[in-house]
This record gives structure tokens, sequence and C-alpha cells, in this order.
């Protein structure tokens, strides 16, 4: 952190002091962070165990082996924006705050809803409807709003992003932001990521002085350019869709002409009247909001990125003069709760070995472990070929899990990730937010054991596919208690309504056009398109 002072032009009537986040003004250090969180989830879930029945799969290693008890549905009005807006308004309603005051809403999602168009805009729409009778038609109209994305850690980067913004204004500006993320995590049916399914949405609001969590300018990085998963442009062949048709109906009994495939390509129009679409494309691209991954490898990509960015941020401590490696006890022992990305509940106890590892292999207790479960593999062990860059991986894999199984890891388990994984267990994967969902599982567990929080250090850990890892700390504030007392996240997910089978696939193709439970109390989708609608043109509407 450093003062910059700068004359305004060349006509030196005065001096700019501009104080860069996490740094000092007027000899006061800046206190920037997250002042209140709000979470939205749908109202329906489909339980684990019937999953499980549904697709014969083992229930026991769906549950204990990875943490998943249920998993959030989206209702046939819900959509990203919805559960983004209905986060915001919770927030908004809590904090009895004034539109006009929140100088920017930027929005972390992987499920946005246009190409183009920022689903932020589709939130703010419906903030507006909401309270323009009260604070005016244009409350909003000087709100700067974005979407950001970068698989799941789209919403970490809008935080970042926003605590500059927040702590570059000085305290004097009070400068207000929120955060939302939003997503809808959704797999095809049958394939293997199907199990981690979730939804919801939540809004984090960003000021000066917060009450929940304070959260310095020190940030661990680790990028790289992988494709352990990702949502590409899809490319069908006209041809294949014809000669798909026609299979099925041979299949139904029908009798098709042997040719009919080409005589049908053809004649086929070179557009159509209603949509312009051009035939002579040999293709047609549609999207999916389901993604192309490899479940392993992904892991693999996420357990190093974080330990890249873990010690990035480890480096950049030392050299802020915030941690001494000589006097001050590990990072990891300093952090009280670790808060880390949950693309499954026990994804974090799965994939913090590493970095355990990596920050006790100086230490006598190492000594320990290695002679309980034998010395690590290192790459250099392996022949340098793509054969041995896979063996070494396979090993490592293999040590993880062994590390993972001692008596020291746990109890560095129970300490620190477990009660960031309850929630999860109930909702499932969240994407962008599941980090969030982390730390208020994590906080209002600590509210209702009366565990008394203020002035801990907590580490967090993002990770997005492609792919991403950022580490940061926050130290808890002092009126933490009064902002978790208010997030019932537990409460609410009790009250939740069951779904069956049935119903489940229907959601989930699409298929459904009512609701199952009717919006009440709500933002929801009420159309899209239609008489004197733009194509695809999305209508939202508080619902009462």
């Amino acid at each position: 952190s450093f003062l910059i002072v700068f004359p305004i032009g060349f006509v030196g009537r005065g001096l700019i002091t501009c104080t860069l986040p996490g740094g000092t003004k007027g000899g006061r250090m800046v206190s920037v962070g997250i002042d209140d969180v709000a979470i939205h989830f749908p109202r329906l879930y489909f339980d684990m165990e019937d999953f499980a029945k549904l697709r014969g799969a083992d229930f026991g290693k769906l549950n204990r082996g990875l943490g998943l008890a249920a998993m959030a549905i989206p209702d046939v009005h819900e959509d990203t924006a919805t559960m983004g807006a209905n986060a915001v308004r919770r927030l908004i309603d809590r904090n009895g705050m004034d539109p006009s005051t929140i100088g920017r809403i930027y929005l972390g999602t992987e499920s946005a809803l246009d190409g183009s168009k920022p689903t932020a805009t589709y939130i703010m729409d419906m903030l507006e409807q909401r309270y323009a009778p009260t604070h005016g038609k244009d409350c909003f109209r000087n709100c700067d709003v974005v979407d950001l994305t970068f698989a799941c850690i789209g919403a970490v980067d809008a935080m970042h992003n926003t605590l500059d913004w927040v702590a570059r204004g000085g305290e004097d500006k009070g400068r207000v932001g929120i955060v939302v993320f939003a997503d809808n995590a959704k797999y095809d049916i049958g394939s293997s990521g199907e199990y981690t399914q979730g939804a919801g949405g939540g809004a984090i609001l960003i000021r000066h002085n917060p009450r929940l969590l304070e959260i310095p300018d020190i940030w661990g990085v680790s990028t790289m350019p992988v494709h352990d998963f990702f949502k590409p442009r899809r490319e069908v062949d006209t041809r294949t869709i014809v000669e798909n048709v026609l299979d099925l109906a041979r299949e139904s009994g029908e009798k098709v002409r042997e040719g009919l495939a080409e005589r049908i390509l053809k004649h086929l129009p070179r557009s159509s009247k209603k949509d312009d679409v051009m035939f002579e494309n040999p293709t047609l691209q549609i999207h999916k909001d389901t993604p192309v991954f490899d479940g392993q490898y992904s892991n693999r990509c996420y357990s190093e990125s974080v330990k890249q960015a873990f010690i990035n941020f480890r480096i950049k401590a030392i050299r802020e003069g915030r941690y001494d490696p000589e006097s001050d006890e590990i990072l990891t022992e300093q952090w009280s709760r670790i808060i880390v990305h949950l693309p499954y509940a026990f994804q974090g106890k799965r994939m913090f070995p590493d970095v355990f590892r990596h920050d006790r292999r100086h230490l006598p207790m190492w000594e320990g472990i290695v002679s309980e479960i034998g010395p690590e593999p290192f790459p250099e062990d392996f022949p340098d070929t793509p054969e041995g860059l896979e063996e070494f991986e396979k090993a490592n894999d293999s040590y993880r899990r062994l590390i993972s199984k001692t008596a020291e890891f746990k109890q560095f388990v129970d300490d620190r990730i477990e009660k960031t994984t309850r929630a999860s267990s109930l909702i499932g994967n969240q994407y962008t937010g599941s980090i969030f969902l982390a730390l208020m599982s994590s906080m209002e567990s600590d509210y209702i054991e009366n565990v008394d929080m203020t002035g801990e250090k907590l580490g967090l850990c993002g990770y997005g596919s492609g792919a991403k890892a950022k580490v940061f700390e926050g130290e808890v504030q002092p009126q933490w208690r009064e902002i978790a007392s208010r997030f019932h996240l537990f409460e609410r997910l009790s009250s939740r309504h069951p779904i069956n089978k049935t119903i489940y696939e229907a959601l989930h193709r699409g298929s459904r056009k009512r609701s199952v439970v009717k919006p009440s109390d709500e933002f929801a989708l009420v159309a899209i398109g239609g008489e004197g609608q733009l194509e695809g043109q999305r209508e939202y509407r508080w619902v009462e």
C-alpha cells in the first residue's frame, strides 16, 4: 500500500491524494469488506436418496463419501435473474437501504441468460419495479451493473473488483456496492456430474467499516488456460437432424423411402419468412446450459490452482509485512475457518491436502506423517514424458488420499472446514455462490453454537474452471453475531418442498410449463417472447 500525490493539471491550485485499497487515509487504515450477505435458493429440492434410486447409484457413496443430502432445483418461474434479484431484495430490505445510494451491482455468474444483454440488467429491471413506488422510477438510474464470468470464480472476481472500487473512493465518499451471485448448476441427465447439481442466488453488501468481515488487500492468484470444464458453442449437422428424425420414424413402424433425406435437404427453403434462418448453412449452432467436463482432470486443476494461489498469497503476505514465517504460526493454523469453493460438500477436505502438505513439510510433525504413509511422489521421480506425467498425477492423487486419512488432517478438517459444508450438503453446487454459501454456513453454525469468532481470521479460496484460483483472508468483526443471526439459513432450508423423480426430470428437460409451488412474495419469470414482444424477450414481475 502506498500514497500517490500529484498535481491537478498544470494550474497548481491543489493536490489530489489517492489511497489504494488496503492503505491508509489520514493516518487511518482503510477498512473495507463484507457488511452483510443474503441468499435465495429454490423452494424445491430433490432428495439424494431418491436420486440414487433413480440412477441406480450408491447412496452411501454419495452421502457419506461426498457429503450430498439434497439438491436445490429451480421451479418453472425461477432462473438466474430471479434468484439474484430475490437475494438483493432481501439484502436491501433487511438493511433499510435507499437504492439511490447503491453505486454498483456486479453479478458473477456462469448461467447468463443472454449472449449480449447482461443478466444484471434483468435483475435491475425487477428491482426498479419493486422500489420505484417508494423511491422513484429512476432510483437505480445511476447504478453501474455488469456480468463477470469465469466459471465458478466469477463472483469472487466481482467482489475483488468491488472491494477495490469502494476502497479507492475513500471513506468520505461512502461508496456502497452489491455483489450478486446467481447460477443454476445443471448437468446432462445420466452424466457423472448430475449428482452435484444445485442452484441459488445471493447478494453481498460491500462498504467501509464492515460489520461482518474485513478483507485486506492481499490476494494470491493462480491462472492457467486448461479445458477441464466449459460450455462450448455446439454445432449439429442439419443432415444428421433429418436422418435422426427419419430413423425415429422407421423405429415407430413408419415406411421411409430410400434417399428421402437427400430429397428433403435438397428442397429445404433457403430462408424462413418468420425468422430468416438460412438453411444453406450445413450446420446449426446451439447452446446448452450443461457443460463439457473431465471430472478427474478438473479435480487436479482445482487442487493445483488452489495450492499455487496459496503459495502466491503467502509470498505477498510476507512482502506486505503481514506474515513472518520465522516467528508467526503457519498460515493454515492462523485461519480458524477455511472457506473454499464447494462443487460438492466434501470437495474442500478432498482437495486441501495439497495445501496442508505444502504448509507443513518443514515441521517436525510432517516426519511422523511420512513415517505413517510413506514419502510423497515428486515429478522428477517419473519419466519426462506424457506417460510419466500421467503416472505422477495418479501417484499424487493416491498420496493426497493417504494424507486425508491421517489423524492430523482429519482433526484439521473438523476444526476448520466441517461447518462450511453443512449447507452445501442440503443445496448442492451453486457454482459462483458456493464459496459464499460455505461462509454463511460456517458463520451461522458458529453463531448457533455460541462460538466467539470476533477477531478470528478466515482463509478463503475461490476456484473457477478454465482455470483460476484466488486465495484471500478475512477478519471477523465485532458485530458479526448481529449479522449472522439474521441469516436463518438452516431454518429456511428445513421448510422446502420435496419433489419426486417425475417432476425432477420434467423440470430438467424444461417440459413442465406450470410451477410446482406457486410463486409468492418473490420475483418470478412470467413470460418469454409472445405477442407484442421481441423474440426471447423476458418478462419478470413481483408476485405478492
